[in-house]
């Protein structure tokens, strides 16, 4: 006896509908459908599903038809031969409420429609479908065998977790759902447009426009959300709630409504966008409103003072349990956007240039002129211990938000966050970009420790998911994953960190400005096909050359 089944035990919720007949069909049309309503009756999902089984003759087969809590199933049952061949296919469709208003209804014409083209078809054309992902698989030359299947895992989950046909982003964990974790489950936060993003838009633009598209779809909840704390423009959620867009995040923890860099992240991902497509016409449709809407929500932010425009009261990425003002990753992100709002405000004939450009110039930059390193906040005391004072916010700002300062300044920084970041390497996000760090100031050898410690040791085998702490330096957290933002920065770090590209509206050969430097027994960095201004791309970065190469395709 075998069993197919469709089996919500342990999912909080409740039956709304269990049918295993077709409404005008004397015979069903599938073996059964299911809504379900979600605990708390926020939402609904259906699912319906089809059988097929191969086993020759004698075959019995029989549904739970009659009991209308049970699991939906279909057993077959025969006289099993040796040497003979059995198998069973079952056709799954899973619908959520908000992609349509019956979708117990839709998912039963999803299967049916799967069954319709058949197995074997489904199958060939997902692996197809996978082959053209793995083009874009990042090659790690000379590296240890166990970093090419770290990096492979990570694509491999980022991949899996966003497509082109995505409704609401991806969530913290892809597809994973862990039901002993906390508040994570569905929102949508910073760690999407800043790690998740960055790898898809060259790799698969077509997803990443997918993630964009959740924000796109969602502005009247930034607006209305920017209007409630007495701005102008779009000021989107720290936790966006897929089913409206609007803020989610616990309310255990009232310090984090001050943590407002998420849309710094998500303007710079439209405007990335922009720049790796070459697609004016998204730009004037979807990126201009979005980045209009956040360039004029940190006008309304900044106060100005004798220093010149300041940003205060505000969580950055170590999350004090107090705002601070001027945090260093917060204002070098807002200058950039601001730069990149100013520069298309410019290119398409708007009147906002000048004084967003002027406000980007004179945002306050908090510096140790003593020991010459970017402070993380204006308050910031290095005698202070703890991870907030260890978090390298201020090397966020250089990568990847590529905030422009002179050498030495950028190298002490650096040098001064590294001599700290001991306290720090373990936690999550940031951990993972350590590498780059190391590698810009010429340590070869600290970069593959820092990689090491920042994302090796977050793996749990057998099957490499990134855990969002380091199973390492924190034994006793949580095994959960896979974690996008840090899988995402691993794969940033090496699509753009160690390859020292950074997008802009250049032609692509001037995307790199940075002399190669990887860690140490790498040897290249290779792609053999990125997606570059709608032309497939050959990525290679060999250590020791004064920079990467894009090859791009007649």
């Amino acid at each position: 006896m075998v069993t197919a089944k469709l089996d919500p035990t342990g999912i909080t919720g409740r039956w709304l509908s269990r049918e295993t007949s077709t409404p005008d069909s004397d015979k069903p049309v599938n073996d059964g459908s299911m809504l379900w309503e979600v605990n708390g009756a926020l939402s609904t999902c259906g699912a319906a599903y089809i059988t097929r089984f191969d086993g020759g003759e004698g075959v019995e087969r029989r549904r739970e038809e009659h009991d209308e809590l049970a699991p939906l199933s279909t057993s077959y049952g025969v006289e099993a031969r040796p040497e003979s061949r059995y198998v069973l296919q079952q056709f799954v469709s899973l619908v959520p409420s908000q992609a349509h208003h019956e979708p117990h209804r839709q998912a039963a014409r999803l299967a049916g429609m799967a069954a319709q083209r058949g197995f074997q078809k489904l199958r060939d054309e997902n692996r197809g479908a996978w082959r053209q992902i793995w083009n874009g698989r990042i090659k790690l030359l000379g590296a240890d065998s166990r970093w090419q299947a770290l990096a492979d895992a990570a694509y491999y989950y980022l991949h899996a977790s966003a497509h082109s046909s995505s409704l609401f982003s991806t969530s913290m964990f892809g597809l994973a759902f862990w039901p002993n974790y906390h508040y994570y489950r569905g929102h949508v936060m910073w760690d999407v447009e800043t790690f998740a993003f960055p790898p898809l838009l060259l790799t698969a633009p077509e997803a990443a426009q997918a993630l964009l598209d959740y924000r796109f779809q969602r502005l009247e909840a930034a607006q209305r959300n920017a209007a409630l704390y007495g701005y102008r423009g779009l000021q989107f959620p720290w936790a966006s709630g897929p089913r409206h867009g609007e803020e989610a995040i616990r309310l255990s923890a009232p310090q984090l409504v001050f943590e407002q860099h998420v849309s710094l992240s998500v303007a710079m991902a439209f405007a990335q966008y922009v720049h790796a497509t070459g697609d004016d016409d998204y730009l004037r449709e979807r990126a201009w409103p979005v980045l209009e809407g956040v360039a004029n929500w940190i006008a309304s932010r900044v106060v100005k003072s004798e220093r010149g425009y300041e940003i205060k009261e505000v969580v950055g990425i170590a999350e004090q349990t107090q705002p601070v003002d001027n945090n260093a990753y917060v204002n070098m992100a807002a200058s950039m956007v601001l730069r990149e709002a100013a520069g298309f405000a410019l290119r398409l004939g708007r009147s906002d240039s000048e004084r967003w450009g002027a406000i980007a110039r004179c945002l306050y930059l908090p510096v140790d002129e003593r020991q010459g390193f970017i402070r993380n906040h204006d308050r910031y005391d290095q005698r202070d211990t703890g991870r907030a004072t260890a978090t390298p916010e201020a090397l966020a700002g250089l990568f990847p938000m590529n905030y422009p300062v002179e050498p030495g300044l950028e190298r002490s920084t650096i040098e001064f966050y590294l001599s700290r970041a001991h306290e720090f390497v373990g936690l999550p996000m940031l951990s993972a970009l350590l590498g780059v760090y190391a590698a810009r100031i010429g340590d070869r050898s600290a970069a593959l420790s820092w990689f090491q410690r920042g994302y090796a040791d977050f793996i749990e085998d057998p099957f490499m998911e990134t855990n969002e702490f380091s199973r390492r330096r924190f034994p006793d957290k949580p095994r959960v994953g896979p974690f996008m933002a840090n899988l995402g920065g691993f794969l940033m770090s090496c699509l753009y960190g160690l390859a020292g590209l950074e997008l802009s509206p250049a032609d692509p050969s001037d995307w790199f400005t940075r002399p190669v430097v990887l860690p140490q027994g790498w040897e290249a960095i290779e792609v053999d096909r990125l997606y570059v201004r709608g032309r497939p791309a050959r990525l290679e970065a060999r250590h020791g050359t004064a920079k990467a190469t894009l090859q791009m395709d007649p």
